[in-house]
């Protein structure tokens, strides 16, 4: 079987004795990325179609089994730039669009959805996603989400794990209103879904430390780079008005940059090209010791290293994170990202851009279960990784840097900013604000002019409140079950959980509306076994195994895997730094104190000095932990 890969030059590393399967590959790949490394770039028209590229070519059998391709590839190659036939859908009558515009719409930010509980037919609406690098938004865009959420929602808000919004329940009439009103009050959900870099996570926490805003001003200047140019958005919700602030010009350096073959010349998508990635890219940039963001789920994470002085230097980058998977096949996998290696602070958009180009060419598209950048990695390994990213670089990576340990950040409660302000962190369970918590919200962010700002953990953070606002503003907030974290249970401040039923089309079993009695349900068990109500365990819950709440780095992952059952995971560790292992499937969810309970107990006897119960599994091992669930005969605190 012939293996091949292209170097970044134009290159091809073959294996083959055929010297004419290899130029028939050289021409192939060409034509199917619309690029000619050595040459030039030719954008393929919207019109062209892939297997008239084939032909063109004189492409053999051997080539056009090496070029196949997904379904949503070619949806991608024939939309003229993610236009047609969204444009023609969003027109009709009809309350969806076609498959073609299902899979268009997910890059300007949209999925379509529809109730799974009702019967008889089906309602559908649609969901929009912000894009929100650091999780920033502006006192405008905050009160432009809450009445967009009233007047074309369905009257709440939810707050992502990836710092941004979502609004359910927008019908496809309503849809230009909804996104145009979103741009024109400094918002936007361009690249929050699709096959594009998404939202850039950074630390939420608005501290005036040089180290805090070069994290969150480089988590800017990455989603500025890799934010599309062709426009299509602009042409489909505000007729091609642009609303766009001035990019640094490093930005635009940074993307123009060609001189390792890594842009399409003289395309509208200089990164993108028509195929734009094989699939969807997560970035988290954050300072050492703040995993905030979850930095090892991610395709890329970025560290800002500091000198002696506090003065950022540069950069440790880690790669291939990644946490969806498919329940009964083991070949796909979660997975944490390593350590690429380090580059200065006037590299890292060179570096990023090269990473991302290196996951375009080669990452698979032809199944998409497989066409995350963490198959690539897995598939070549770290080295062979770092060489082709080098090419496309231009640079050599240096050796990482040492870096302290990690620790999970809520920042919930009162803070300094270091600027004379405070910041106030407010857990919301779920991430979904609604009801007397959605009014008083409201009336404090407009009432004192505040911006905010979303984390990582679904919760949210008012930012710049002078010291004499912050006994009335946390008296009233108190009233509306907005509370400080000292009248939070524990359990809650860490625990997260995905939508899933009603809307989620994914969603085997329930997530949101099931975790708070499951967290009750874990705090009894506490109380039963004799642990302290300031002990606590990271609980983690999806509806199926895309894992959207990154249930695998958890402590206690549960996983949709049936009506009412997960599948168990443990071993996670409080500051996200170890991936769990599946530990049992199929647990109902009425059966879950029989596995928890002897462990909990188990845990509390036997646990070395501050262990965490993610640590404890871990080192015992699984068939020592259902040993100890089989032998279990009841607490002696009962």
């Amino acid at each position: 079987m012939t293996t091949s890969f292209r170097s970044p030059a134009g290159a091809a590393t073959v294996f083959s004795s055929d010297q004419k399967i290899l130029n028939a590959l050289r021409s192939s790949r060409s034509v199917f990325l619309g690029r000619n490394v050595r040459g030039g770039v030719h954008s393929l028209p919207p019109s062209s179609s892939s297997s008239s590229s084939i032909q063109a070519v004189s492409t053999p059998e051997a080539a056009a089994k090496a070029t196949k391709r997904s379904k949503v590839e070619i949806i991608k190659e024939k939309s003229n730039f993610i236009r047609y036939p969204l444009n023609e859908e969003l027109l009709t009558e009809a309350p969806n669009v076609n498959e073609s515009a299902v899979q268009l719409i997910k890059f300007h930010g949209s999925y379509q959805q529809y109730n799974r509980e009702e019967r008889g037919g089906r309602s559908y609406s649609f969901m929009l996603r912000t894009k929100n690098p650091s999780g920033k938004v502006p006192n405008q865009l905050y009160l432009t989400m809450d009445d967009l959420a009233d007047e074309f929602g369905i009257g709440t808000l939810r707050l992502t794990t990836r710092q941004t919004f979502q609004l359910h329940g927008v019908l496809k009439h309503n849809l230009k209103t909804v996104m145009s009103s979103i741009i024109r009050n400094m918002g936007s959900t361009l690249g929050a879904c699709g096959d594009l870099n998404r939202n850039v996570l950074a630390p939420a926490a608005p501290y005036a430390r040089k180290d805090y805003l070069f994290a969150q001003e480089t988590a800017d200047n990455v989603a500025a780079l890799l934010s599309p140019q062709s426009g299509f958005y602009y042409d489909m919700w505000v007729d091609g008005e642009r609303f766009m602030t001035a990019e640094p010009p490093e930005v635009v350096e940074a993307r123009n940059y060609n001189s390792h073959g890594t842009n399409f010349v003289d395309s509208p998508e200089p990164i993108y090209g028509t195929q734009f990635l094989p699939r969807k890219f997560k970035i988290a940039v954050t300072v050492p010791t703040d995993n905030s963001v979850d930095l090892l789920t991610n395709d890329i994470g970025l560290v800002v290293v500091s000198d002696d002085n506090g003065e950022p230097q540069g950069f440790n980058i880690y790669v291939g994170g990644g946490m969806g998977r498919t329940h009964r096949m083991e070949s796909t996998f979660a997975r944490i990202a390593e350590p690429l290696g380090y580059v200065p602070k006037e590299d890292i958009l060179y570096a990023v851009k090269a990473i991302v180009v290196t996951q375009r060419e080669h990452g698979r598209r032809d199944d998409r279960k497989y066409s995350r950048m963490k198959y690539l990695l897995s598939s070549w390994g770290i080295e062979k990784f770092r060489d082709v990213v080098e090419q496309y670089y231009g640079k050599k990576f240096e050796a990482s840097r040492d870096l302290p340990e990690w620790e999970f950040k809520s920042y919930l409660g009162w803070h300094e900013q270091g600027d004379g302000a405070w910041f106030c962190g407010l857990h919301v369970d779920s991430g979904r604000v609604g009801g007397n918590m959605k009014k008083t919200l409201r009336e404090v962010i407009e009432k004192y002019k505040l911006d905010v700002r979303i984390t990582p953990n679904q919760n949210i953070v008012l930012c710049d409140i002078k010291s004499e606002w912050k006994r009335p503003i946390t008296t009233v907030l108190a009233q509306a079950g907005l509370l400080q974290p000292e009248f939070v249970d524990p359990l809650n401040q860490t625990a997260m959980a995905c939508p899933a039923f009603p809307l989620c089309p994914l969603a085997i079993t329930e997530a949101e509306r099931g975790i708070p009695s499951i967290l009750k349900r874990v705090r009894a068990m506490f109380e039963k076994v004799g642990l302290d109500y300031d002990e606590s365990v990271v609980v983690r819950v999806t509806g199926c195994p895309n894992g959207c709440a990154r249930p695998y780095m958890a402590e206690v992952g549960l996983v949709g895997d049936g009506p009412n059952s997960y599948q168990v995971w443990l071993g996670g560790t409080p500051n996200q730094t170890q991936i769990a292992r599946a530990f049992m499937d199929k647990v109902k969810i009425h059966d879950l104190e029989k596995v928890f309970e002897p462990l909990f107990y188990n845990w509390k006897l036997g646990r070395q000095a501050k262990e965490s119960f993610g640590e404890f599994t871990t080192r015992m091992g699984f068939e020592k932990l259902k040993e100890l669930i089989d032998s279990y005969e009841g607490s002696p605190n009962n």
